[in-house]
């Protein structure tokens, strides 16, 4: 059985996609024994996402998508079943010893919560800003790398108590090179949000008690972690660099700055505009988002803006 897990929206090519892919390593590998006499493989897939994502769009695409394996697979194929468990990964999901591969794409960086240091009454803001930047105190930079480490913990917990003996996990996640300069799109939101906040189209105290809840950990924090849980064995673990427009189509010929800020500030929208909603209100999601493309246009003529992906792989031990 094996479990997919992202706490972002699932969309139906993704998630689908990825269930074709296992299906066809472990077909081919199969394929390339030397015992042709075994049963028909059968598969039992797991997508997980929080408790308000509608799953309709998937389980409607099923019938097709198991027309389509019968049609390519032919007898090889045995049984295939594709569930959904709606909750949070932070926690358990599954009973115990019941799952062999573990597997989630761009979802772990993000916490439970905003980190709890930062909570009002603590006395410590993140003054004119929703993420860590440079301008950041230590001690903000602090509560957020409790936060992840608490958060990954209760993580790595929960799949060690749900993987079989010998399972594995591949996990992908937005992380940070430890020595680069903190530079993530959340930053350049928290400048658009602070000139609003100058202009008075914001109060000021909203700003300084938003916080994204996520965390963008070094390799070296990774495995910190991940040694001081000690359920797992860390076979692999990679950092791969992609320019923020990474999926903007760019053989066209018409390529240009404008239409990478246009493309980054979409994707954006799409994944901060809840939260953003919810600390400052839906009237200045338009403007605000206006902004943010045009200081991206600025940012990208000035460097190349990448993300930092850490790709790993690791065993239950």
């Amino acid at each position: 059985m094996v479990e997919l897990a992202n706490n972002s929206s699932l969309q139906v090519p993704t998630a689908l996609k990825l269930v074709s892919d296992i299906i066809d390593i472990v077909d081919s590998i199969s394929c390339n024994l030397d015992n042709h006499d075994h049963e028909p493989l059968a598969f039992q897939f797991f997508l997980n996402d929080q408790f308000q994502n509608d799953f309709n769009n998937i389980f409607k695409s099923l019938p097709h998508f198991y027309e389509r394996l019968k049609e390519e697979k032919g007898e090889r194929l045995g049984s295939c079943f594709v569930n959904a468990t709606p909750g949070s990964f932070h926690g358990r999901l599954f009973p115990n010893n019941s799952i062999d591969f573990f597997h989630s794409a761009s979802s772990v960086h993000w916490l439970s919560q905003a980190p709890k240091g930062l909570a009002k009454g603590t006395g410590l803001i993140n003054k004119g800003n929703i993420y860590i930047t440079s301008t950041s105190p230590p001690e903000v930079y602090q509560a957020y790398l409790d936060q992840f480490q608490h958060d990954f913990g209760a993580f790595l917990r929960s799949r060690a108590e749900e993987l079989v003996q010998g399972g594995g996990m591949f996990l992908s996640l937005f992380g940070r090179d430890q020595n680069s300069e903190i530079v993530s799109p959340y930053g350049i939101l928290g400048s658009a949000l602070n000139d609003m906040v100058s202009e008075g189209l914001i109060e000021e105290a909203k700003l300084d008690s938003a916080n994204m809840p996520r965390y963008g950990a070094t390799p070296e924090e990774l495995i910190q972690v991940i040694e001081s849980e000690g359920s797992f064995t860390l076979q692999k673990l990679e950092a791969v660099s992609y320019p923020w427009d990474e999926g903007l189509n760019k053989n066209n010929g018409n390529h240009d700055t404008d239409m990478s800020a246009d493309f980054i500030a979409r994707h954006q929208r799409a994944t901060a505009e809840p939260m953003i909603k919810a600390e400052f209100g839906e009237g200045i999601i338009d403007e605000l988002f206006l902004r943010f493309r045009r200081k991206l246009v600025m940012k990208l003529d000035e460097e190349k803006l990448e993300y930092t992906i850490l790709v790993m792989f690791m065993t239950k031990k």
